[in-house]
């Protein structure tokens, strides 16, 4: 398959002098269940780090005052949630209705859990929502081999499997798709009209005419919770008005880089995902200076 391949890393627009929390976007993020509540805070803490203006996490009711404690310059929100602790079908609805005029991209998926309220609401985001979304983790569980819900969204759709995931929602094996990552990614994010975000070392990019791998990064940043980080980096970027496939280019490249950097502070071995939100901004500055 033939595509083109990106070698630059785009950059964001110097801020204005009188620039104010309106002009850098509103990250919407729906995450967290019972046991979860941390994936969902990686997420909105790495969307502040990453230069959103304002982060509203929309969580399960019952892990929103744990989400809440983590970081104070987020808002949270409570959904009503089932007895496992998973956001209910008609609430999550209903509060993703509300919120969607004030947001400038939905992040949906880390720590979310798998229920059947849970993947008849991812069902309805994909028929429903109209703002740029990504989708990650237990969101890409939901969809699993009904991949037609994934189509006919203009290029406004990013994904963010790992192989395991991508095997799910190609139908091919693990090794498969590890034996050819950029064509069985960029086949998929054409047959879509899509960005693939698909993880792992070399992190591969596309949205199927385009193609970039990433070279940043490290064997210590294999730990729970960095896709989370990624997920709210890419939101974002979208968020300060980056197509979706340049947001993702730039979110692989400066989450790779904030592991990098806390690599060479810490080392690999110990290092967690809260380690990479720590190393965003120092990320970013890099890439400004």
């Amino acid at each position: 398959m033939a595509f083109e391949r990106v070698d630059s890393i785009p950059i964001l627009p110097k801020r204005p002098s009188d620039g104010h929390k309106g002009l850098f976007g509103t990250v919407l993020v729906l995450a967290g269940g019972r046991g979860m509540a941390g994936a969902a805070a990686l997420a909105g803490a790495s969307a502040l780090r990453s230069g959103a203006g304002l982060v509203r996490v929309a969580t399960a009711a019952e892990v929103q005052p744990t989400v809440a404690t983590f970081e104070p310059c987020y808002m949270t929100y409570p959904i009503a949630n089932d007895e496992d602790g998973y956001i209910k079908l008609e609430a999550g609805k209903k509060a993703l209705a509300k919120w969607e005029e004030h947001a400038s991209v939905l992040a949906v998926g880390p720590g979310l859990g798998q229920s059947e309220d849970l993947k008849a609401l991812v069902r309805w985001i994909l028929e429903s929502i109209k703002l740029p979304t990504i989708l990650d983790a237990d969101a890409l569980n939901a969809i699993g081999s009904e991949t037609g819900l994934l189509s006919g969204k203009g290029k406004r759709l990013v994904i963010t499997p790992h192989p395991g995931e991508f095997a799910r929602l190609s139908g091919l094996s693990i090794a498969d798709i590890q034996a050819d990552r950029e064509t069985h990614a960029a086949e998929f994010a054409a047959k879509h009209e899509l960005v693939v975000v698909l993880k792992g070392a070399k992190t591969v990019v596309t949205d199927g005419s385009r193609l970039y791998v990433n070279k940043t990064g490290n064997p210590g940043m294999a730990t729970g919770g960095s896709g989370d980080v990624l997920t709210g980096v890419i939101a974002a970027l979208i968020a300060q008005k980056l197509p979706p496939l340049e947001a993702a280019v730039l979110g692989v490249y400066v989450h790779g880089l904030a592991g990098d950097i806390s690599r060479d502070q810490n080392g690999e071995v110990g290092m967690i995902a809260g380690d990479i939100v720590d190393s965003l901004p120092d990320a970013f500055y890099h890439l400004s200076s």
